[in-house]
This record gives structure tokens, sequence and C-alpha cells, in this order.
């Protein structure tokens, strides 16, 4: 008879979640999460202009984790067949999955925060962004377009100003979506400065590389997105630069028994809700290949068809050098968004099931 392996998974995003999922039948799965909830983090911006949207976009693990340990805690520190909390516990496992996101600062993405503090955050920068008339936003990339949007097309009386360190928006997407994107904001009042790095601000101004300031009642920063890798700081430090180095098969180097998956891992490729998703399948599907004593799957990071939103109308779909704007792309947001969260729920509803007919 062959023993239950232990699978140990930090973070319960995207990654982790899909990881858990897809392990939880075969092996005696441990969630280790700030958060005792799966948030879909891509309607978070939402959120800052429509708080009530919250409820559509979270859902504790537990509900469609129905044979999973769910752990709400921070790790400390790991070593090869341990987890250390920051409470005391300690976790063995024959298996790691590290799936711990990144942070940008607040109140976009929070490392270590927890449910209650997380809302509590968000309607306090709702009500900051209310009472304000100037609103800065440094980081012209997709999160700070989606935020410029979000703001632009929800308040029409409020003067926006986005800040970017580069010649034109989202400089890693196709030159087109940048330009429909600088042509909705601008169209709808957006001010965009280009080329200017932020380098000090204080309560009420940002000072640019230039030497100009830029005065704001609110501000967000988008820029410096931070993989959480603090527990890595001693025995695995050295695995860690911009994200863990990882091989062919999402293994952390040298470690066949810890793979990494999502904003966390050092791939070169867009931190996205689809690659962490997939990230967390072939992490999973690793683990069990191992186990079963079969052959692994490769991750190919490959170009995928990316939708970004502006506003609750509008957006951009993109895929290679395929572009469209329009209402089309915020429809095709929304329904991802609630594939997402649909699918959770029909776990919950399958484990209710389940426990019914027992």
């Amino acid at each position: 008879m062959s023993i239950i392996k232990k699978v140990v998974i930090i973070g319960g995003g995207f990654a982790g979640s899909k990881a858990a999922r897809k392990l939880q039948n075969k092996c005696n799965v441990t969630l280790i999460d700030t958060e005792d909830f799966f948030e879909y983090t891509p309607g978070i911006l939402r959120v800052l202009v429509e708080p009530n949207h919250y409820k559509k976009i979270n859902i504790n693990h537990g509900d469609y984790l129905n044979k999973t340990k769910v752990i709400v805690g921070i790790v400390s520190r790991i070593t090869d067949k341990k987890i250390f909390l920051s409470d005391g516990k300690r976790f063995d496992y024959d298996y790691l999955v590290i799936a711990s996101g990144s942070s940008y600062a607040f109140p976009i993405k929070e490392e270590n925060v927890f449910f209650a503090k997380r809302f509590k955050h968000l309607l306090e920068a709702y009500e900051k962004i209310k009472k304000s008339q100037k609103i800065a936003i440094v980081g012209g990339g997709i999160v700070g377009v989606e935020l410029a949007a979000e703001l632009a097309t929800h308040y029409k009386n409020k003067e926006i100003l986005l800040v970017h360190s580069h010649s034109r928006l989202m400089e890693r997407n196709n030159p087109v979506t940048g330009d429909y994107a600088r042509n909705f904001l601008e169209r709808r009042g957006v001010k965009i400065i280009f080329d200017e790095k932020i380098v000090k601000s204080d309560k009420k101004n940002l000072v640019g590389k230039s030497g100009k300031k830029y005065s704001y009642d609110a501000v967000f920063f988008t820029v410096g997105i931070t993989p959480n890798v603090k527990f890595m700081k001693n025995e695995l430090s050295r695995f860690v630069s911009r994200g863990i180095s990882v091989n062919e098969y999402l293994q952390l180097d040298g470690r066949s028994n810890i793979f990494v998956a999502g904003d966390v891992a050092g791939v070169n490729e867009e931190k996205t809700a689809q690659n962490a998703e997939k990230h967390g399948e072939i992490a999973a599907e690793n683990i069990l290949a191992l186990i079963e004593e079969r052959e692994m799957n490769k991750y190919n990071s490959k170009k995928r068809i990316m939708v970004i939103s502006l506003g609750k109308h509008s957006g951009v779909i993109e895929y290679k050098k395929f572009v469209m704007g329009g209402f089309i792309p915020s429809i095709l947001k929304t329904l991802i968004e609630k594939r997402v969260m649909w699918g959770l729920k029909f776990f919950r509803r399958s484990k209710k099931q389940c426990a019914t007919s027992h």
C-alpha cells in the first residue's frame, strides 16, 4: 500500500488554488495563505470605485477546497523538508509548491494582509478617492492604465495624472494597444506625462527626475512589483533574484521536490492570472508524475490572449499582432471573471452534494 504524500502549497492565489484543486484528491494537501479566501485580483481595481464589487470576487478557500487543510498564517522560513510560520507552527512536506505571489504598493496588492484588514484598506482608498480632486498614478503599465481608466470613466470631474517613465504606455505590449489606451484616457481628460521617473514623494507632491513637482490629493503607485520571497532569506536565498529561479519543469534549481508557480516564479513573461493558473496546473501535474514515477511536463511560456480593461464598458484585446478595442473586450473581461468565480462555486456545490450523499 503506497503512502499518501504530503504536499504544502504556499499562497492561495491563481497558481496555488489551481494546484490545490488538482492535488487534493490524490495527496494530503495543506494550503498556507495569508488570507482565508481566494481573491480574483484582476477585479480589485473596480472595487476602488464600486466597493460592492468585492463581494463578487472572493470566496473562502474552505468552500471550494473540500479535501485540503487550509492554514491562515505567514510563512517565515522554509527548508528542504519543513515550513515554519511566524506564530511558531511548523509543517513537514514531501513536496512543496511556492505560489506566494507578488506585491504592488498599497492598496492594489498587499502582502501579509488578512481579509478584514484588506477590505478595510480598500474602503479607505475608495473614500480617499471620493474626497480627492487631484489623483496621481505612478506607472503606465497595465495596472496603471486600468486604474486610470476606472477613475476617468467613473468620475468625470476629477483631475487624473498618469506619470510614466517610458515613452509609451504598456511598453511591453503591442504599440497599437498602448496607442489605443492613450487615446482613450486623453479623450477622458487624463493627463499623461511620459519619460518621467518619480524619485521622491511627500504628502502633497511627487518629484520627478526632471525636477518638476506634481501635486496630488491621492496617489497610487503601480510600479515596482515585488515577489513575496522574504521566507527564503536563509537557506534558499541564493535562488532569488527578480523572482525564484526555476528549471523547465518549474522546479527550484537543484530541488526536485520544490516547485514554484505564479508571479513569484522567475519566468520571463507577463505576470498574468492566465500564466499563474498554467503554472499551478503544471506544478501539480509534475508532482503527480514524480509520485507515479512517470515523465514530467515542461512549462512552455507563450503569448496568450490578453484582455485589458478600460473602465466598465470598454477595453482592449491583444493576441500577438491582433489588437481590438471597444466594448467587446469589456464583455469578455466580465465573462472571464464570472467563469473563474462560478468555477470555484461549482466546487463548493459539489462539496455540499458529496456531504449530503453521505
